[in-house]
């Protein structure tokens, strides 16, 4: 047994008491091998870390290079989808055609515009947060845990807020969490009262986007959309002059997005754009033109914002998350006028919902990727049952780039692709060959997050370190970012290519183990060093090793030595004790089970870090922390993870 410390094993005894540009990119299919010499990983035990360094070492070593298996060819770039506009007949074409060009309104319908109603009333299929709600009623926003009172809101855009302020204020998404709250007689005075101030400060609207953070392309489009979703709520109060000014804002606002879609700020902003305007095509009068306009528009988007497994651009989940939630809410506005969405609708939805729970935990919730957080579980299932999708998780999302292993209780997620283009990425990490590692539902390790909930409770002042290669379970040299983490929130120059294979393992005796290696080379060019990560996860779940290689490339750099760092961030409420040889921790976890670390390369040291919860609030959590210094010429650091009793 490794050895711990008396107060790590006291520890462990107390709970078990108590319960479109071409990125690189090789994948190589999962099939089932014999290893060469692979008998000690693919039925490891206790012996082996009883032996300390060593054992790890060679067990990782041992499978490097298995024999056998069918190679599958390898994707080459990273491919947006391709969808096609809706089908439709000849009038519709030139009606489509006519209102691009700018023939609107009475020019295109050859009679007096309709006076602004709304020609049915949706039912919101997304339900809001009802403490968020509650704050509302109570007179301030609640943003990731942050009190924003109502009456110090710039709702003009002068005084500029931090970006996820910004985005549920300018954005309305807050009318959810107010319906939530209370039946609607008792939140429409609140709903009439904020709308009211946001209308007064917004009374002029700019001719084209970037005056300020109301009017741009993304918060417009979702503040049309939730407009016309919640209408309910906002146009039946008693003074009739505001449900008049409120629709006149509607039908302002779509004409505005009608000009304007084409210069949204990114694609995820230009799909709440096009969602605006189909929907006000489908509730306002007069509107065939708008919604044929729209359908064509947003389709063609869509194209451009997912790769053909149908992950997003960004590689984030949230932006998954938010493009599903645009879409369940359009169909929403489609089933109001009991009108059938376009098919490619329906098969886009059908797309995108089996990547996104690529990205779940036992517990539901979504792992730590991309500037996102540990959305809870129930914010996950609401969105998916919303949807109608039923599906599964993916394995091997091979464009969006994430590799994961079921193993029993045990959940391996694994990020094997290059970070987001930086015309992509809205708050992007140098995450690359960064691990998430859970076991019933209980998350041991994990990364920071929370890069894009920076300015509620998370500090804006750490945005940017959330988003550093550091703040990631991966190895780290010299402290650099293995893809450049720029200001602005987007990526500049590092990793451009990465090399995956998966294989499964079958050992003596039925036992088997599934193996995972990537490298990158995002340190290739200012070290002249390629990191290669091996990842084998045992089929009972209760064992991980792991082996971090750093190999020479090219004639650069091969001489001297260069500082290294393999961190793990722990989960939430995990306690640890250090061994007496320093090489091993034991962790004890909130469930009552009991895990040994065990480093082969050097000594392990305990550092505070930083996890962001389910609704992006910051925990303080720990982290282990292998370092030292390493040649040029290269070296590989062995480590294991194992649940013991």
């Amino acid at each position: 047994m490794i050895e711990v410390d008396a107060s790590a094993k006291g520890l462990a005894s107390a709970k078990q008491r108590g319960k479109r540009q071409a990125i690189p990119l090789t994948a190589l299919g999962s099939t089932a091998v014999e290893a060469e010499g692979s008998k000690r990983v693919s039925e490891p035990g206790v012996q082996d870390i009883e032996q300390g360094g060593e054992a790890v070492a060679a067990s990782t070593d041992a499978v490097k290079k298995p024999r056998g298996g069918q190679v599958i060819e390898p994707g080459r770039a990273l491919a947006l989808a391709d969808f096609g506009p809706p089908s439709i007949g000849a009038g519709d074409r030139l009606i489509r055609l006519a209102y691009k060009m700018g023939l609107r309104g009475g020019l295109l319908s050859l009679r007096k515009p309709a006076k602004p109603r709304l020609l049915a009333t949706a039912a919101n299929p997304l339900p809001g947060d009802r403490a968020a709600g509650t704050a509302l009623r109570a007179g301030h926003f609640l943003i990731h845990g942050l009190k924003l009172p109502i009456a110090q809101v710039d709702f003009g855009g002068a005084g500029r807020l931090a970006p996820p302020v910004e985005r549920v204020v300018h954005g309305f998404h807050w009318l959810a969490d107010l319906e939530a709250a209370a039946p609607r007689e008792q939140v429409t005075a609140v709903a009439e009262r904020i709308l009211s101030s946001w209308m007064q400060a917004n009374a002029k609207m700019p001719a084209r986007p970037g005056k300020g953070p109301a009017w741009n392309v993304g918060n417009a489009g979702a503040r049309l959309l939730n407009w016309l979703v919640h209408a309910p709520l906002l146009l039946t109060g008693a003074d009739k002059a505001l449900r008049q000014q409120v629709m006149d804002a509607v039908g302002d606002t779509a004409r505005w997005l009608d000009s304007n879609v084409g210069r949204a700020e990114d694609t995820l902003a230009q799909v709440a754009g096009w969602c605006g305007i189909v929907a006000a095509g489908l509730l306002l009068p007069d509107g065939r033109a708008r919604r044929l306009f729209g359908e064509a528009g947003l389709i063609q988007a869509l194209g451009e914002l997912l790769g053909d497994d149908g992950g997003v651009m960004s590689r984030s989940p949230l932006g998954q998350m938010e493009a599903i939630a645009l879409l369940t809410r359009l169909v929403a506005c489609y089933r109001a006028c009991r009108r059938d969405p376009p098919e490619a609708l329906d098969s886009i939805m059908q797309l995108m919902v089996p990547p996104l729970l690529t990205l779940t935990h036992g517990d539901g919730a979504l792992g730590s990727w991309q500037g996102g957080w540990a959305v809870s579980a129930g914010d996950v299932a609401n969105l998916v049952s919303a949807t109608g999708v039923r599906t599964r998780p993916l394995r091997d999302v091979r464009q969006w780039g994430y590799q994961r292993a079921v193993a029993q209780k045990s959940i391996l997620q694994f990020d094997a692709a290059p970070p987001p283009l930086a015309r992509h990425a809205r708050s992007g990490c140098a995450s690359t060959l960064a691990l998430e590692f859970s076991h019933a539902g209980q998350r041991i390790i994990v990364n920071c997050g929370g890069g894009a909930a920076a300015g509620g409770l998370m500090p804006v002042r750490l945005e940017q370190g959330l988003r550093a290669t550091a703040a990631h379970s991966t190895l780290v040299l010299d402290d650099a970012n293995s893809t450049a983490v720029l200001i602005n929130g987007g990526l500049g120059t590092g990793v451009t290519e990465v090399e995956v294979d998966r294989r499964t393992l079958e050992g003596e005796r039925g036992s088997g183990a599934t193996r995972l290696e990537a490298s990158h080379d995002g340190y290739a060019a200012r070290y002249g060093l390629v990191h290669r990560r091996i990842l084998i996860l045992r089929d009972d779940g209760t064992e991980l090793r792991g082996e971090d290689l750093l190999v020479p490339h090219g004639r650069k750099g091969k001489r001297g030595m260069v500082g290294f760092a393999i961190r793990f961030h722990l989960g939430p409420g995990i306690e640890i004790g250090r061994s007496e040889d320093g090489l091993g921790i034991g962790m004890a976890l909130p469930d009552g089970s009991y895990w040994q670390f065990r480093s082969g390369s050097g000594e392990v040291t305990i550092e505070e870090s930083i996890w962001a919860d389910g609704q992006g609030r910051p925990v303080p959590v720990q982290q282990l922390v292998i370092q030292g210094m390493v040649s040029r010429g290269g070296g590989n650091f062995s480590w294991l993870l194992k649940k013991m009793g």
